[in-house]
Order: C-alpha cells, then structure tokens, then sequence
C-alpha cells in the first residue's frame, strides 16, 4: 500500500484545494499518470502516481482544503498486471485522455514518460523542460532560436524559459535538425514536458512522427467549456456570477482559486484583475510613434511582488545619513595591498554588509518575518544584494555573511554579480534571504524609499556619496556624505527599533573599529 500525500507546493505556500480528481477509486493507473490536481492561490500543481497499481482509496474530496503531507489517497501496488500503455507527451497545452492503443504496431519512437529525460529514441530527439527550481511549477516559452527545418548542434541554445525568477536556456539535447515545435512562443509549459522534436537521421521537417492530437470528436463540449474546480465554482456560485467567466491564471487558462476571490472582489462591470491574462479583454490601441511589447515573466513577477509588498505590509521609511571619510581613507590606504593579497577589490559592500549584520544582532527584529500570527527569528544572516540587469532587478544572496570576512563578502558578491550579468543565476541564488541590500547609488540616485522584499522586514537603500558642508564641532567642513534609508514593516519592528538599527549602522561605518571590536 503507498500512500499519495499533498507535495510542498512552493515558498510560502501551506495549503492547497483538491481541484478535479483525474481517477476515481478502484481504477488502475501506471507510473507517473496525472490522478488530481491542486489548486492554490498560485498555481495549478498536478499530483501523479508514484508507481504501477490500482487506486483503492480516495481520502481528499474535490473541493477540500488540504495541508502539505496531508492525505490524498491510497495506492494498492500489488495490482493484476495490464498492457503496458503507449508512453504519453507531457506537455501543458497537450492534454490527452488515456485511450486503448487503436493497433498492435509498436511506437518505438513515442516521447518518453515525463520523469525521463532520454535524449534519443530512434531517430527522434526530444527537446524537454529542465526542472526550473525549488518552488518554481511552471515557466513560459520565451525566444524561440531556432525553426522548423534549421540545423542544431548538440547543447546549442535552442529555446528559452522564463520562469517568476530567471530565464533558463534550454540545449539541444543532439545534433540534427528541428523537426517541430509543440509550443509557441508565451506557452505555459511545465518541468519535464516535451517541447520539440529534432529530427537526428538527416530528414526534413515533419519527418518524426507528430504528437498525438487530442480526440476533439470524442469531447466536443471540452472545446467550449473549461474544466472549474470546486472551490472556483462554489465562490463564483455565492457570487451569483458564472464560473466560465472566471479569467484564468492556471494552467491551460484554468481559473484559481485566487483568480475567482479576486474577480469576484470586483463590481460586476469592472474590468477582470489586470494581474490574469484576460483573453477578451481589449488592449488600448498603440499611436503610430507607440510600440507594445510583451513583459517577460520576470518582469510581471517583479511588478507583483512589489505591489503585493505595498498592499500586504505597513511599509515605513526612516532616514539617516553618514560620513563615509574613515571608509574611505581606509580603502585609499589599503585598496592595492587587499587586492595582492585577497584578489579581491576592497570596495564599499563589504563594510556595509558587516555593519548590518552588526546592527541586526542587536535589533533581531530587522532580521525576522511574520507567518501568519507568528513572528520568526532567524538566528542566521544571509543578505539579498539588489543586482539591476538588462532583464530587472534580481537579489542574490550572500550566505551566513556573518561569517564571511571583508574579503569574503566581496568575493561573493562579485561572483554572483557576475551570474545575474550573465544570465546564470539559480533559483537557489536568490532564495532564503532574510535582509536586503540596494544601492541606488551606482546610479546616481540621492534619496529613496526602497521596497521591501517581501517576507522580509527590512531593506536597507544606499545613496550616492557627495561632498556636502556639515558642522563638526562647531566648524563647518566639507565631507563626504550619503543617506541612508531603512524601509521596514511596521508591524514587526517599532519605530524605535528601526532609527536605532539605522544608528547603529551608521556609527559603524563611521568608526569602523567598532567592527574590528563588535562593540
């Protein structure tokens, strides 16, 4: 007997609704085969069979709400054995319902289950979604490198995937020519769906056999009407609103239940949320000296999160700013002997880092986030460092920077400038952080108020340094001065709590001493 338990759904995520049960108690299902879907308030996430058997039990209804590890069902392994079926194409627009094999002639170059990543059956290659990451359940088709009928070499970049976070090159998996696409551009496509063919013998295009297409005949009513989950339909039934009305952000434009709680929020002749691809709604019309472009995945994720991080947090700003004249005659003095001995330039970051780190020791409040009625400290210091890049912002973050010398710090953050730079950045880069950095100042910027990251309870924002007049001991003199600002989420940290972090870091970049004797 295997137990089939709801999987970890992604950050930040705890629960899920049973969405449509693909199998009913008592059928027989193989490996890998899609049995329900989940449906949070992000994603669509499908829960397959973890092997051969017959499904005795089902233990979560359509529409229940469930927690991670909860139980979905009951999976008897010891089933009679059945006709091995025909492998199936994952992929997230193609979607085809198990159906007996229509003769005996054996497929030998069908596309593999979707866990397996061969890269050759026969004379066909399948060009196939890499796993994108922790957390991350779907991506979408972005440039598409090559056509039909071009020839590929093997691990050239054929296509990308953009997913909330990064964009993922994908390879070609052999040498040989691009027999077909089965996405196109700005498809949903999920990890380890099939996304091409190539062809490896020297044919031509459409040459490999082509995807097995949807029965149309046998479902007219599925081309007309989308399958709605429960919960959807049970809130746009209290709403007395249709539930095929409902835009979709799930897959294959399913609606959410997210999707339904926000639609529903709205009055009735407002327009769908702006966040859910609307197929039907009209875009305003482009001038001739106008251009419309598409916002990459990336780009869509960084607008919601920072407005999510408005809408959800009570964001507060303080001020302060600081004398950077003993941090500077610090790097004039040592910059060239750091260098030989580390190969490392000695540069600003390491010393805020280190100051930060030092201010969040004593203010831990900074350094932890709310989980519903509970507030978490993190007893461990990993800083997001805010790296702009010619796709957006992203925040690598330097591990238990506690830990880390000057040197240390610097290396760090070099090498992981260098992959956002570069396009190379991991899912795994950027998450975990616990407190943010960003320096509007490389810019030019003077003064702003930084966003926070969210869950998070803090950013730090760092200005450009300027030569401005300030009075020392009763004397005006000239110094160089940068701002700082300290955006925090006020029901966490007190305004006390705040100015006081904010002190503390500037007395230890103007005396940085204190660093050397953590005081």
């Amino acid at each position: 007997m295997t137990d089939i338990t709801v999987p970890v759904l992604g950050e930040s995520v705890t629960e899920a609704t049973v969405g449509k049960w693909l199998k009913s108690a008592g059928d027989q299902v193989v490996r890998d085969e899609v049995l329900v879907e989940l449906e949070t308030d992000k994603v669509s996430v499908e829960v397959s069979a973890p092997e051969d058997g017959v499904l005795s039990e089902i233990v979560a209804n359509e529409g229940d709400t469930v927690e991670i590890g909860a139980m979905l069902a009951h999976l008897n392994g010891k089933s009679a054995p059945a006709p091995a079926p025909e492998p199936e194409l994952r992929a997230a627009s193609i979607k085809a319902e198990p159906a007996p094999a229509p003769a005996p002639t054996p497929a030998p170059t069908a596309a593999p289950a979707s866990n397996e990543k061969p890269a050759e059956a026969g004379s066909i290659a399948y060009i196939v979604v890499p796993s994108m990451g922790e957390s991350v359940a779907e991506g979408t088709v972005g440039t598409l490198l090559k056509q039909p009928g071009d020839a590929v070499a093997k691990d050239e970049t054929i296509v990308e995937i953009e997913t909330d976070k990064v964009a993922l090159e994908v390879a070609a998996p052999a040498d040989g020519m691009l027999d077909k696409w089965l996405f196109a551009e700005g498809d949903s496509v999920t990890p380890d769906a099939v996304l091409g063919h190539i062809a490896t013998d020297g044919s031509g295009p459409s040459a490999a056999p082509t995807a097995p297409a949807p029965d149309t005949a046998a479902a007219p009513a599925a081309a007309t009407e989308r399958p709605v989950a429960p919960s959807v339909r049970r809130i746009a039934e209290e709403a007395g609103t249709d539930a095929q009305s409902i835009p979709g952000t799930g897959r294959n434009g399913r609606a959410t239940k997210a999707d339904a709680m926000a639609y529903v929020s709205k009055a009735p002749a407002a327009p769908a949320a702006p966040s859910a691809p609307a197929a039907n709604a009209k875009p305003r019309a482009t001038g001739p000296r106008e251009e419309r472009v598409r916002m990459t995945r990336l780009r869509q994720t960084i607008a919601r999160r920072l407005k999510e991080a408005q809408n959800s947090a009570a964001m507060l700003t303080t001020f302060n700013d600081v004398d950077m004249s003993e941090i500077m005659d610090l790097r004039k003095k040592y910059k060239e002997s750091f260098l030989e001995k580390h190969g490392v330039k000695l540069g600003f970051m390491g010393f805020f880092t280190k100051a930060v780190v030092s201010a969040l020791k004593e203010i831990p409040a900074v350094n932890a986030e709310i989980d519903g009625t509970d507030i978490i400290y993190k007893n461990h210091f990993d800083i997001g460092m805010a790296v702009g890049t010619e796709k957006g912002l992203v925040v690598p973050v330097i591990r238990d920077a506690d830990t880390l010398s000057l040197a240390g710090v610097e290396s760090e953050l070099g090498r992981l400038a260098k992959k956002a730079r570069d396009g190379d950045l991991a899912i795994g880069d950027m998450q975990g952080g616990t407190f943010t950095i960003t320096n509007g100042g490389v810019y030019g910027s003077l003064m702003s108020t930084p966003i926070l990251n969210p869950p998070q309870s803090g950013v730090l924002g760092l200005h450009r340094i300027e030569q401005r007049p300030v009075a020392i001991n009763g004397d005006v003199v000239i110094r160089p001065m940068m701002y700082l600002a300290l955006s925090y989420d006020h029901r966490i940290v007190d305004g006390k709590e705040a100015v006081t972090f904010l002190v503390r870091v500037k007395e230890a970049l103007e005396d940085p001493e204190r660093l050397l004797l953590d005081i």
